[in-house]
């Protein structure tokens, strides 16, 4: 028999696949869900396919982060554009 019962328990420790795309997410909700899967693989509870799960989706988040960040310092170097120049970097 089909385990349709068994989700809700174990079901809290897989990403679900209702999960947003990442692509879809803004910085802060990206980064927070970010945070909870390092808690989550840091704590060491789950299978091993868990974990796996987890990580793949934490690179996705982090990646999604990188991007939200890149295109913030675009703008900012954008503003300051003309009248500035790039001793930072």
């Amino acid at each position: 028999m089909a385990r349709p019962d068994t989700a809700g328990a174990a079901g809290d420790e897989n990403p679900a696949p209702t999960l947003p795309d990442p692509a879809d997410l803004g910085y802060e909700q990206a980064r927070d869900e970010l945070v909870a899967i390092v808690a989550r693989l840091e704590s060491g509870a789950g299978t091993l396919e868990e974990s796996l799960a987890l990580w793949e989706r934490g690179e996705a988040l982090a990646a999604r982060c990188q991007e939200w960040l890149d295109g913030a310092r675009a703008r900012l170097t954008a503003a300051r554009g003309s009248g500035g120049t790039e001793d930072d970097e």
